[in-house]
């Protein structure tokens, strides 16, 4: 975990099991985020398809989102029509077909190894005593390499003036000992607000009772799994499911991409580092040889041999001869040799 960048006597992770076979699609959490941080609308029309789901997806202004997954129809019995005209469903089985919609209230997940706070130049995203993510706007200079390093498509840039913005899980009101506003909104429980460790085990305490109820699909999606298989370190904002992540517009693998090249980019920096030493080394040994070399012969000698090896790499590591800036006269480099 990135290092916490707040730190207070007492605190603790806190966190949000949402719990999506209790959601009911109420939208309460979506308006009491958007009042409570003041974000503005993003327009109420209905689009297309006939969806209620107006949002559509996170962004800059909309923090809780409030997923509308629209299954498959079920094989409903149509009641004959008047006068020979086109059988229309019995709306009474419409509305007691079960499994019909899938509800989720999206949110950003807190990552434990956050892409965002890996990708962040300027130190606009930093880890909270609570070890929540937040992103400060006045430091943020809309950059924009965070919202490609989320695997979640959580950070979006603001399209007024550019910079990035997403939840901070109230952080706000986290300070003052309140729980975030969207929670406190839930009518029905869906969203659960604590410290984490106790919300994992209430979680997969639920988990257990929808599988003792016959609800053999219900998972935890980003908490509880094991060593080495979390979800991008594990989410500090976790769901229970019953379907495929991939249906609720999830991924089914998620890690920061800054971490998964972290290997590679640092044997091929190390390595880097280790050619450019030797050659400074070598230069210094060459012009030990000599007493008319200079100190700026030296240098000279050195960057041109770190140059040459730059040339390379950039060829695919082939011998085909020296790069153009190696066949560049250095200003201040003797012109005959030693």
């Amino acid at each position: 975990m990135t290092e916490i960048a707040i730190h207070r006597a007492g605190a603790r992770r806190m966190g949000f099991f949402t719990d999506t076979t209790v959601c009911i699609g109420c939208k309460a959490c979506e308006v009491a985020c958007k009042q409570w941080n003041d974000l503005p609308a993003d327009g109420g029309e209905l689009r297309g398809g006939g969806s209620y789901d107006n949002t559509r997806e996170l962004g800059a202004t909309t923090w809780r989102h409030v997923r509308f997954v629209e299954l498959l129809e079920p094989s409903l019995p149509n009641i004959p029509a008047a006068h020979g005209g086109a059988e229309v469903p019995d709306l009474v089985d419409v509305a007691e077909a079960p499994d019909r919609w899938l509800f989720m209230s999206d949110v950003c997940k807190h990552c434990t190894h956050a892409g965002c706070l890996d990708a962040c130049p300027t130190g606009a995203l930093i880890r909270t005593e609570f070890e929540t993510v937040v992103l400060q706007p006045d430091v943020c200079n809309g950059c924009g390499y965070c919202v490609a390093a989320c695997p979640f498509g959580v950070v979006d840039r603001d399209h007024d003036d550019g910079r990035a913005a997403k939840c901070t899980l109230c952080y706000d009101r986290l300070q003052d000992g309140l729980e975030p506003a969207c929670a406190k909104a839930c009518p029905t429980d869906s969203i659960q607000f604590g410290p984490y460790e106790e919300l994992v085990d209430v979680a997969r305490r639920r988990v257990a009772r929808l599988h003792e109820k016959g609800v053999a699909g219900a998972y935890l999606y980003g908490a509880g799994d094991e060593p080495g298989e979390e979800l991008a370190g594990g989410l500090g904002a976790f769901f229970l499911l019953t379907e495929p992540p991939e249906r609720y517009g999830l991924p089914g693998q998620a890690e920061s991409p800054i971490r998964e090249n972290v290997v590679p980019a640092t044997l091929a920096a190390g390595g880097a580092g280790l050619l450019a030493a030797g050659a400074v080394a070598a230069a210094f040994a060459i012009a030990a040889r000599s007493e008319r070399a200079p100190l700026v012969g030296v240098a000279a000698a050195a960057a041109a041999a770190i140059d040459a090896w730059a040339g390379r790499r950039r060829r695919g590591g082939r011998e085909d001869g020296p790069s153009p800036a190696a066949e560049r006269p250095l200003a201040g480099a003797p012109e005959d040799g030693p």
